[in-house]
């Protein structure tokens, strides 16, 4: 991949109330915890469960992650 998750996530910041990338990007910038330099699916899928938060939803990570697969794979 040629930038982690984190980085390419943050372009979802900023989107309306009802846009669930938008909220997860959102809290994901707020989390400092959030890990900003990992690209692994396992790694950050087990990061995002734990923290079992309303913003950070693992099915929006799973939409998230399958569009930063597409784009930043190639």
């Amino acid at each position: 991949m040629d930038r982690s998750f984190y980085h390419f996530a943050l372009r979802y910041r900023g989107g309306g109330k009802d846009d669930e990338k938008a909220l997860f990007a959102d809290r994901m910038f707020l989390d400092a915890g959030f890990p900003k330099d990992e690209e692994d699916f396992d790694s950050l899928s087990r990061y995002v469960e734990d923290m079992a938060d309303d913003h950070l939803r693992s099915t929006t990570f799973d939409e998230l992650y399958a569009i930063y697969q597409e784009l930043c794979s190639r």
